[in-house]
C-alpha cells in the first residue's frame, strides 16, 4: 500500500513544506531491490581499527570489496561505521566511544549502517565491566534515534571465540537487507554446527507455513530467489494463492491445516521424503481481535491453536523424528504485539509473546542436534491486513518508529533469511524485532 505522506515529504514541494513547518521527513528505505544485497562502504573502523574483531572485519571488508578506514576524515562520506567496544570495561575506556562517534556520526551517508560490537555483559570480569557492556545498549538505542536519515544502528555482542561466527551477521547488519531492523541487541556465540562459508540457501529445503500471501509470500519469493527448494504450505482456502506461487516460482505446495490432529505427522512424512528440511519457518498465524470481556472461547482457542500449539507440536515432531537436517534452522514469526501488548489482542499477544519463551527454552535443547531456533517480531508492516486499519491508527503505526515509516514484508523475509543462513549457527535463542525501532515496547 502506498505511503502518501512519505511520497509527499520527499517530493519537491512536499520537502519544502515539511521543512518549513518542521514536520518529519523520513527518507524512503533502500532495500536489496534498490541498493543490492552487499555490504555498504566505505567503512570506518574504530577505535583506530583495533580490537578483538579487527581480523574478522578486515576479512569482511576484503570479501565485500569495500575500503576500510581506520582514521576519520571530514572529506569522506562513510557508508558504515563499526566500533569494536568489546574491550570496554570501565568508564574511562568508553571515552574512545564518545570521541569516535562525536566526530564520525555526521559523516555517515543517508541509508548508512552503524554497528557497535561488545562482549556479552555476563562474561565480563567484574560489575563495572558488565555495567559498561550493558550500557552500550542504551547508547545504541539513543544513537539510532539521533542518526535518522534511514540509518540503521545495531548492537552486536560477540562471545570470545565466536569472532569468525559473526561474519553472516555483520554482512546482514551492514547491508540494505537490514533496512527495517535497528537498535536491536544481537548475540553471536560459538556456533552449534560448522558450515561452508558463503554456502547460502542454494539447494536448501525450506518449509514456509502461511505462505500464500503477505509476509509468507515474501519469504517464499526470497528463498526461491536465493536458490532454495521451497515447500509452500497454507490452508485449503488459500489454494488460489498457492497455485499462483507454484505457477510463477515452481515451488512445491502443500494444502494443510496445521491444527489438524495428524498435521505434524504429515509434515514429518513429507520431510523424510525430501531427505529432511533444512529450514522450517513458522509464519502461519491468525488474529481474532476483541476485548477480553467480549472475546468468545472459540476466538481464544483458535488463535492459540494456530499461532502456538500447532507450530510447537510440529517443531517437536520434526526434531524428534529426525525430519530436520544437520545445521538446520527453525524461525518463528512473533510480533511486536507480543512484546508491547495491544488493545483487543490479549489472545494474539499471548501467543506471540510465548515464542519468546519457546525459543529461549528450545535453543539449548536443539543446539546439540546442530539446529538453531530464533524468532522475528515484526512491527508495522504494510500488508493487506494493515491496509484495512483505520487511517489515524495506520498513520500512527507508520510514524512511531525511528525510520518514520512502515516496513515491507520483504524486510521480515530478509531477517529470516539471515537467521536461516547456514553460516548463522552462532545466533540461537533470540528474538529480533523488525520494526524500525518502534517506540512501542522499547
Amino acid at each position: 500500500m502506498s505511503d502518501r505522506y512519505l511520497d509527499f515529504a520527499n517530493s519537491g514541494v512536499g520537502g519544502w513544506l515539511t521543512g518549513a513547518l518542521g514536520l518529519p521527513r523520513p527518507a524512503p528505505l533502500q532495500r536489496r531491490a534498490e541498493a543490492g544485497a552487499g555490504v555498504v562502504g566505505p567503512l570506518l573502523l574504530g577505535p583506530d581499527g583495533g580490537g578483538r574483531m579487527a581480523a574478522t572485519l578486515e576479512k569482511l571488508g576484503k570479501a565485500a570489496g569495500q575500503t576500510l578506514h581506520t582514521e576519520w576524515s571530514p572529506d569522506v562520506r562513510y557508508g558504515g561505521l563499526v566500533f569494536d567496544a568489546s574491550g570496554c570495561a570501565d568508564t574511562a575506556s568508553v571515552q574512545s566511544l564518545y570521541r569516535f562517534f562525536h566526530l564520525a556520526i555526521r559523516s555517515v551517508a543517508e541509508h548508512g549502517r552503524i554497528v557497535v560490537i561488545g562482549t556479552p555483559p555476563e562474561l565480563m570480569a567484574d560489575a563495572e565491566g558488565e555495567a559498561i557492556q550493558r550500557g552500550l545498549e542504551g547508547f545504541v538505542r539513543s544513537l539510532a534515534k539521533e542518526a535518522r536519515r534511514s540509518i540503521g544502528v545495531h548492537m552486536l555482542y560477540v562471545a570470545p571465540g565466536a569472532e569468525d561466527a559473526a561474519d553472516s551477521t555483520l554482512e546482514f547488519l551492514l547491508s540494505p537487507r537490514s533496512a527495517y531492523v535497528s537498535a536491536q541487541p544481537i548475540r553471536v556465540a560459538v556456533p552449534v554446527a560448522t558450515s561452508e562459508p558463503g554456502a547460502g540457501h542454494k539447494g536448501r529445503r525450506v518449509l514456509v507455513t502461511g505462505a500464500s500471501r503477505g509476509i509468507g509470500e515474501a519469504i517464499t519469493r526470497l528463498f526461491v530467489a536465493e536458490g532454495a527448494q521451497v515447500v509452500a504450505l497454507d490452508v485449503a482456502a488459500a489454494a488460489e494463492g498457492l497455485s499462483t506461487l507454484k505457477a510463477e516460482l515452481g515451488v512445491e505446495t502443500l494444502a494443510l491445516d496445521i491444527t489438524a490432529p495428524d498435521a505434524a505427522e504429515t509434515l514429518l512424512t513429507d520431510a523424510r521424503a525430501r531427505g529432511g528440511y533444512d529450514v522450517v519457518i513458522h509464519n502461519a498465524g491468525i488474529t481474532r481481535d476483541r476485548t477480553l470481556a467480549r472475546m468468545e472461547a472459540r476466538e481464544w482457542d483458535s488463535v492459540m491453536a494456530v499461532n502456538l500449539t500447532a507450530p510447537l507440536a510440529i517443531t517437536r515432531t520434526l526434531v524428534e523424528g529426525r525430519g530436520m537436517r544437520p545445521n538446520g534452522r527453525i524461525v518463528a514469526v512473533s510480533s511486536l504485539s507480543g512484546i508491547a501488548g495491544n488493545m483487543g489482542q490479549s489472545n494474539y499477544a499471548l501467543s506471540k509473546a510465548a515464542w519468546i519463551g519457546a525459543v529461549r527454552r528450545l535453543a539449548p535443547q536443539l543446539a546439540w542436534r546442530g539446529v538453531t531456533i530464533n524468532a522475528v517480531a515484526p512491527g508495522f508492516i504494510e500488508t493487506q491486513m494493515t491496509a484495512a486499519i483505520p487511517f489515524a491508527i495506520r498513520e500512527a503505526g507508520r510514524r512511531m518508529n525511528s525510520m518514520g515509516q512502515g516496513g515491507h514484508p520483504v524486510d521480515v523475509a530478509e531477517t529470516i533469511a539471515w537467521l536461516a543462513d547456514p553460516a548463522s549457527s552462532g545466533v540461537n535463542g533470540q528474538v529480533v524485532r523488525v520494526c524500525g525501532q518502534s517506540l512501542l515496547g522499547a
